[in-house]
């Protein structure tokens, strides 16, 4: 008996020894807007981190021997509460890192949260104030910002003796946008004539879209209008319902999702640029992301799927370089400069706003009748070095 119970214990305390020794999980929080106005942006953006994590670990969801567990909170597109929940999965969740929220203003209201509890932010919204005005050490960004959506559809159109009227929704995310989009232009040579920015929900654009053929019409040179828009009630259609190809005025219009896009192929011709295309990169990660995607979806990955992939990629490269640690130091270190492969090809953080530099792809719309949406016809790829993205942090 004695021997018997003497085992026990041993066997005991082996196990015990292996459970104290296991690693912990990497818990992430992903802090969005699964619900409202950018629920299918949310959608396609998880099954892009799914996917991205796939990916990486080789189906083992695990990193430095750590497994991958996401807690997901809905902001619903408030404020106030992402706040709340990004503040709630850094202190009462204890997460290691907080991926979110998806809206701009959402975003913007959260970054001193990040600040407050010294974990890192890897935000999801497009607003240069994110890495600019609102910028803290702590936070990320693997996604596009404002200016390279702007540079990128001024690439695509911008030169001497153009003339640009804009449109954007009156919060942070259209301001930047129409601003960084009127400091490129410019640079190219071209002049911005007019911005209009609207209340998000507006629906009637009769006023606006009047005073933007008024301000170009007469202009000699090409003349455009850039709608620079996120979620529902987008002005496009209606400017051109109202037909401003009679005053030789063309549209500019950036990449969206693929569900946006349908409603692209009245506009065979136009150009723009894009953030992603699934045919415009070309590379082995891409590829295998958009056969997968077929497979899974049957449909090719959208938009916000890169971006997610990138942001599961990049939460991969910066683990794995720490070796499985996750303090909030050595990640900024890992994370600051931090070059990593995504469907998009190399893209590098910049140490001075933990900006991610990237390439975009200036495009031009074509009714294709074997697709549902637009095909993006690709013109020529904007390699990062190309981008001269400002630093708009003060600290």
């Amino acid at each position: 008996m004695k021997g018997i119970f003497k085992s026990a214990v041993i066997a005991a305390s082996v196990m015990t020894a292996g459970v104290a020794t296991a690693a912990a999980p990497l818990k992430i929080g992903h802090v969005y807007g699964i619900s409202g106005a950018f629920e299918k942006y949310a959608r396609t953006l998880k099954q892009g981190i799914e996917m991205g994590f796939e990916y990486e670990t080789q189906g083992k969801m695990e990193i430095a021997g750590r497994k991958i567990e996401i807690i997901e909170k809905d902001t619903q597109l408030k404020a106030d509460l992402g706040r709340t929940l990004v503040a709630e999965a850094m202190g009462d969740d204890k997460v290691d890192l907080v991926m979110g929220p998806l809206s701009s203003g959402v975003v913007i209201a959260a970054l001193p949260v990040a600040e407050e509890f010294k974990k890192v932010l890897i935000a999801e919204g497009a607003s240069n104030a994110i890495t600019g005005a609102n910028w803290n050490k702590y936070v990320f960004r693997v996604g596009r910002n404002s200016d390279q959506d702007a540079i990128g559809n001024a690439f695509a159109v911008a030169g001497k003796n153009t003339y640009f009227g804009g449109i954007a929704q009156d919060y942070p995310f259209g301001h930047d946008g129409l601003g960084a989009f009127k400091e490129a232009a410019e640079a190219a040579g071209g002049k911005m004539l007019i911005e209009e920015y609207v209340p998000a929900g507006t629906k009637d654009f009769t006023a606006n879209i009047q005073r933007l053929f008024n301000a170009l019409k007469n202009q000699k040179g090409k003349k455009y209008i850039f709608p620079y828009w996120a979620g529902g009630g987008n002005p496009v259609g209606a400017i051109a319902d109202a037909d401003p190809g009679r005053f030789g005025i063309e549209l500019v219009i950036g990449g969206n999702l693929l569900d946006v896009m349908k409603g692209y192929k009245r506009y065979a011709g136009a150009k723009g640029a894009t953030y992603y295309y699934y045919a415009c990169p070309d590379n082995e990660v891409n590829d295998w992301l958009t056969i997968e995607h077929f497979k899974r979806y049957n449909l090719p990955p959208d938009f916000f799927t890169a971006q997610g992939f990138s942001e599961a990629q990049f939460i991969y490269a910066a683990v794995t370089k720490t070796k499985g640690k996750t303090d909030t130091e050595t990640l900024i270190k890992a994370m600051e400069g931090l070059k990593f492969n995504t469907p998009k090809g190399e893209v590098e953080i910049r140490a001075k706003d933990h900006q991610a530099m990237q390439a975009m792809y200036a495009v031009q719309y074509k009714d294709n009748p074997e697709l549902d949406w637009a095909e993006n016809v690709l013109i020529r790829k904007i390699a990062k070095e190309e981008m001269n993205v400002p630093v708009r942090n003060k600290r």
